[in-house]
């Protein structure tokens, strides 16, 4: 009978914890890529270039997409649907302000329903460097939220992965 309220008392206090725990998230990572403002936005902008340097888009080389609309427009939308660590959803650019932000919200189905909303800014920093940040936010629901504020450095660590590598293939052009 003791180690029934023993394993009870353990998968409660998570369940407790996750109470006090936000269901809004945000996520941000940034880095500075050594060329002009406008040649940086104009490669964020296509959505189809995160299959260059996003480590998520990279997960699944077999993923299967059906792109509807026209890439770096609002209303594009790229829909996936891969292997267990890619899952399935979409996104769509729902906003872009020329040469400065471009808007999408994620919509994912598996492995867990999920809406997202994610924006990309170019800030110059210099006429030859140019700030990229990155920022991705949303709401979990309960208690999601606790697996979610645990991800939150993973995210971190994947979007600065992929900033990396972003800047690798910018620098290189």
């Amino acid at each position: 009978m003791i180690v029934i309220w023993i394993l009870l008392i353990i998968l409660a206090i998570p369940a407790i914890i996750a109470l006090f725990i936000p269901k809004e998230y945000a996520v941000e990572a940034l880095t500075i890529v050594n060329k002009p403002k406008h040649e940086v936005f104009d490669y964020l902008k296509y959505i189809n270039n995160q299959e260059e340097y996003s480590k998520w888009v990279k997960t699944d080389p077999n993923i299967k997409k059906t792109l509807t609309g026209v890439d770096g427009n609002v209303g594009y939308i790229y829909a996936w649907n891969g292997n267990n660590k890619a899952g399935e959803g979409e996104q769509e650019i729902t906003g872009i302000i020329d040469g400065e932000r471009i808007t999408t919200e994620v919509r994912f189905v598996r492995p867990f329903k999920s809406i997202a909303h994610f924006y990309m800014t170019t800030e110059a920093e210099s006429e030859h460097s140019t700030k990229v940040v990155w920022r991705m936010t949303g709401k979990s629901t309960y208690p999601l939220n606790l697996m979610t504020a645990l991800m939150k450095n993973v995210l971190r660590n994947d979007m600065s992965i992929s900033l990396n590598d972003l800047k690798k293939i910018l620098e290189n052009r």
